[in-house]
């Protein structure tokens, strides 16, 4: 039955086994970000200035590792391509995988050690971040680069991101179940529940980075035995050019000159900050706009809904993108963003159940957007390789050039949402009973009636006026963004042409 069971999974196609490492992420990222700050600040009783420090150091080493973790991994594939070097090979696989099965295990047990109170809670707050962000950045950067490296043509690529998408929603799964057992009082459960997880990640991990290594390794050690036979036949050269290898300043220059490249930081820059702002303001809108509406079980649906569907939602998305490419298919989802947002706008904030479908839609698409922005970060590494003619592509320092970028947009989006509700209503969200603090010479309570109409009617604006301005700038961008149709179909050939290689000479037998 076992020996049964292993040759199943060793038949399983590469595509699910890829996909199956999303899963192993899903499970214990969705608990992390569900319940580590109600863990540190409920149950260790963490002070604030200790609390925001670590938010601080955690912003800056989140932005900058991943291009350095990235530098590190691929800084030596910089180099330009050298007559008869080999520009993809099953070894640049192998590197990942190894990668993979050394930082999966480490970011489970780094996951663990939230859970239980070890040190000082703002030490270990501070610790416990950075700890975490950088394993899950390893994973994340070597499991994106595999996208790139194992496959080259557009179907072949969806095909991995569709069984992503689908492990990613079965991932998610972990929250709910979560709930059974989260209770701060007796923190017991919760911490058995998480060691299961861990344990199950690590087992997925080391499976199935061990299933994909057995392959690339047989097909490395068939190439090893070729390149051995025909070594004898290379003509001899009087002189081998010295590889030039690139430096960081002379990488950020040919990035600089990468147009497509800057058009689509442009593009997910603001992406990212539109996902995070539908995420920290969803309870928000929920609270001032339908609170009064819906029931409590109909709030929490919506919240579930917005987790899980995105990643149905894009299993959909990659059915389309096999069809009409993933340039036509953003482009669509940024047009649907504009024309829902002007709806919503005209209908006003009385309508009810299609404020309901637009503020669970308005999450859906946009982080259903963001899940297919990988497969452009992926044409975009295409190319590179075939601008910079690289021995082999850089895939996971693009990846980590990509996040450096986009990833203030995370910061962007809490400062600028509370921002401009402050500005409009003067409702500021960190005061203890925000709704009391206007300056008026009314009574307090007159104060908090008169008010509670113009944060209303502000959440409104802001629900729908962020998408449309999203959306305005990101079809601007979007429309300068020629990696598409046939310069995408070219660049695609070109690269399959290095990948092949040009065949040895030989010397005459």
């Amino acid at each position: 039955m076992g020996l049964r069971l292993l040759a199943c999974l060793f038949h399983l196609p590469t595509a699910v086994i890829y996909g199956s490492l999303s899963l192993f992420v899903s499970i214990l990222h969705n608990v992390f970000l569900l319940y580590y700050v109600d863990t540190f600040v409920s149950v260790y009783k963490i002070d604030k200035l200790s609390f925001w420090i670590g938010e601080t150091v955690f912003l800056i080493w989140n932005s900058l590792n991943d291009p350095l973790f990235g530098w590190l991994s691929d800084r030596v594939f910089l180099s330009t391509q050298q007559p008869g070097a080999e520009i993809s090979s099953p070894e640049v696989v192998l590197k990942r995988l190894r990668a993979l099965s050394h930082n999966g295990p480490l970011f489970a047990i780094s996951f663990l050690a939230f859970w239980v109170a070890w040190a000082h809670p703002g030490l270990q707050f501070l610790l416990c971040l950075c700890m975490y962000d950088s394993f899950l950045t390893m994973v994340d950067l070597h499991h994106n680069a595999l996208l790139a490296d194992l496959a080259v043509s557009a179907k072949d690529r969806t095909s991995l991101n569709f069984y992503c998408s689908l492990f990613s929603a079965i991932g998610s799964l972990s929250v709910f179940m979560s709930y059974a057992v989260w209770n701060k009082e007796d923190f017991f459960s919760f911490r058995i529940f998480c060691v299961v997880l861990a344990l199950c990640s690590i087992v997925g991990f080391t499976l199935s980075t061990q299933l994909l290594r057995q392959r690339f390794e047989a097909d490395g050690k068939a190439k090893w035995d070729q390149e051995s036979t025909l070594k004898e036949l290379y003509i001899e050269k009087l002189s081998v050019p010295q590889e030039k290898r690139i430096t960081l300043a002379e990488y950020l220059q040919q990035l600089s000159r990468h147009r497509n490249f800057l058009w689509f930081v442009c593009m997910n820059l603001v992406q990212v900050f539109h996902c995070h702002f539908n995420s920290n303001f969803f309870p928000l809108f929920l609270e001032h706009l339908l609170s009064d509406q819906i029931s409590v079980s109909t709030g929490s649906f919506l919240l579930g809904v917005s987790y899980i569907a995105p990643h149905l939602n894009n299993l959909y998305f990659l059915s389309l993108c096999r069809r009409c490419g993933v340039y036509a298919v953003v482009r669509g989802l940024f047009f649907l963003k504009l024309a829902l947002s002007i709806v919503m706008l005209l209908a006003g904030p009385d309508q009810v159940y299609l404020l309901c479908i637009f503020i669970a839609s308005n999450r859906v698409f946009t982080e259903g957007t963001c899940k297919l922005l990988n497969l452009v970060v992926t044409d975009l590494v295409d190319e590179d390789l075939v601008l910079n003619r690289r021995k082999q592509a850089a895939s996971a320092l693009l990846f980590g050039m990509v996040a450096l970028v986009t990833k203030p947009g995370q910061t962007f989006a809490p400062l600028i949402g509370t921002w401009l509700l402050c500005a409009y209503t003067g409702y500021d969200i960190f005061q203890r009973n925000p709704l009391s603090n206007v300056v008026s010479a009314q009574p307090k309570l007159e104060s908090a009636a008169a008010l509670e109409p113009t944060l209303r009617q502000g959440c409104f604006y802001l629900l729908v006026f962020v998408p449309i301005t999203c959306a305005v700038l990101q079809l601007l961008s979007w429309s300068q963004f020629s990696l598409h149709g046939k310069r995408l179909q070219m660049v695609k050939a070109q690269r399959q042409s290095l990948t092949q290689g040009q065949a040895p000479e030989v010397k005459m037998i």
